[in-house]
This record gives structure tokens, C-alpha cells and sequence, in this order.
């Protein structure tokens, strides 16, 4: 039953996003009748999932917050803290540990690795995630594609590894990314890959970077473009949150989940942080 309403949430913000993504701004009556609810049982709704009115949501939606939030609220990377992160967050007690795997299995790709995959649902929509035996290895949204499209798109990242669909091996990842806890990560990328992920997981929440931020970070501060190429490979969407990287400009950008769900992640993000 949790998860039908979680769903069902989830749903109703996507096609309100969508809405509000198309540039003018709406009263909560014509959210609300769009939606096909009242606008009392819509506000209530909407506030009870994102914490917020559907007016303040609505403006963290738009280009002028996302430029706002780059000057405001931009981060200055520091790497060396990226090992292990604890304190507030989204995931409220969560503790993140990651490590990387070996460029020599990475060059073998995933040859004698088993993953296991599972689906489940989650806050920001249908969740596919995999999971070697070190760790959470991927985690992609479906509400934009489909879950079949997810798992070709992050299968053919180790195509010699063997899959294996098990729910049980993937139910303590989704409890702790839903629950808090702690997770591990399995970090599977090429070197130049898992330096960037490293930076991202150095930007904290309600904070933001840019590609050329994140390429300083690393110590290739003429790659901004191969960095912006490893954000958008980043294969555990979510907790490696490449959603904090905007363009210079503070355009969004893209987000390989779909553009729609990177706004939710940040408006929500900047409303429970109080920005």
C-alpha cells in the first residue's frame, strides 16, 4: 500500500513539474484542476511531499533560482573529504562509503563480476538498481523511459559481467537509501570517471557546482567538457548527486534520468535545506 501512494505521489509531481516546466507561472486553482483534485486536497498533497506550497516549489523550478542557487549557494570542491560523508542530508542519517574498482577490472569489463538487479519504488518515481557484492553499483530512474531501457543502458557498462534479477539482493540498498542507514558503493569506471563521482560526492546538499568547478577539482582544468561527458555516465544517480552540476550559466543542463527529475531533486533539496 506504501509504495502504491509513494508512487502515486510521484506521479501526480511529475505531471504538476511538467506543467510548471512550460514557463508560466500557474495559480494553485489551475495546478490543482489539472491535476483533477481540489485545490485544498492538491496543496495538501503537494506540501506533504515536498515540504513546501506549490507556489514555493514552483519557484525553485525556475532558470532565475537555478542561477540564483549558482551564486548563493556554489561550493568550492574539496576531494580530500570525499571518502566518507556523514552529517545532514538528504537521506538524513545515511552514511555514504564507496570504493572504486580496480582499472584492471574495469579494463576486463565486469568479466567474472555478478550483479544483481531488482526494481522498487521510490520518492522521485520507479527505481532499477544493481548491486555487486561490494556494493550498490547502479541506480537509475524509469519514470522517463522504461525499466528495460535503464537496464540495457547500464548493463552495457560491464558487458561481461553475468546478471542475475533478485530482489533480496537489492532489498538493503533500497531500504537504507529510503530509511537512512549506511550504503555502500561500488564505484565501476575508468579512472578519469570515478575522480569526477569523487567531486561530486564532495558537493553537499542544497549546494551546487559546474563542470568547470568539478574539472579544477580534479586537476584538469581545461576538461570541463569530458567532465560534463563523466557526469552524464554517472551510474548510481541519487547518491553520487551529478543533479548539483549546472552549466556556468546556471542553466539546469541535462540529466540522463530526465530533465524532470533533476528539477525535483534539486527543488527538493533547496526546500528541505530552507534555501
Amino acid at each position: 500500500m506504501q509504495n502504491m501512494e509513494t508512487r502515486y505521489h510521484w506521479q501526480l509531481m511529475r505531471r504538476a513539474i511538467e506543467r510548471l516546466d512550460a514557463g508560466r507561472e500557474m495559480t494553485l486553482e489551475e495546478i490543482a484542476a489539472e491535476m483533477n483534485l481540489s485545490p485544498a486536497h492538491f496543496q495538501r498533497l503537494f506540501s506533504r511531499w515536498a515540504g513546501i506550497s506549490p507556489k514555493r516549489f514552483q519557484q525553485f523550478l525556475t532558470l532565475g533560482h537555478a542561477k540564483q542557487l549558482l551564486a548563493e549557494r556554489h561550493t568550492l570542491i574539496d576531494t580530500s573529504g570525499a571518502v566518507g560523508l556523514s552529517g545532514p542530508s538528504r537521506l538524513h542519517d545515511l552514511f555514504l562509503r564507496w570504493e572504486a574498482m580496480s582499472p584492471g577490472d574495469f579494463a576486463r569489463k565486469g568479466d567474472g563480476l555478478t550483479i544483481h538487479y531488482a526494481s522498487a519504488d521510490g520518492p522521485f518515481g520507479r527505481m532499477l538498481g544493481m548491486a555487486t557484492d561490494r556494493g550498490l553499483a547502479g541506480l537509475a530512474f524509469t519514470e522517463e523511459s522504461s525499466e528495460d531501457e535503464a537496464f540495457a543502458d547500464l548493463s552495457t557498462r560491464w558487458p561481461a559481467a553475468r546478471y542475475i534479477r533478485e530482489d533480496a539482493a537489492l532489498a538493503p540498498h533500497f531500504t537504507a537509501i529510503s530509511g537512512g542507514g549506511e550504503a555502500r558503493l561500488h564505484l565501476m569506471g575508468g579512472p578519469f570517471q570515478i575522480k569526477v563521482w569523487e567531486a561530486l560526492l564532495a558537493v553537499p546538499e542544497g549546494r551546487v557546482t559546474t563542470y568547470s568547478e568539478i574539472a579544477r577539482a580534479i586537476g584538469h582544468p581545461k576538461a570541463h567538457r569530458a567532465v560534463g561527458t563523466a557526469v552524464g555516465r554517472n551510474p548510481i544517480s541519487w547518491l553520487i548527486p551529478c543533479h548539483r552540476a549546472l552549466r556556468q550559466s546556471g542553466e539546469l543542463g541535462g540529466y540522463h534520468w530526465g530533465l524532470p527529475v533533476k528539477r525535483a531533486l534539486l527543488a527538493d533539496e533547496a526546500a528541505r535545506t530552507g534555501f
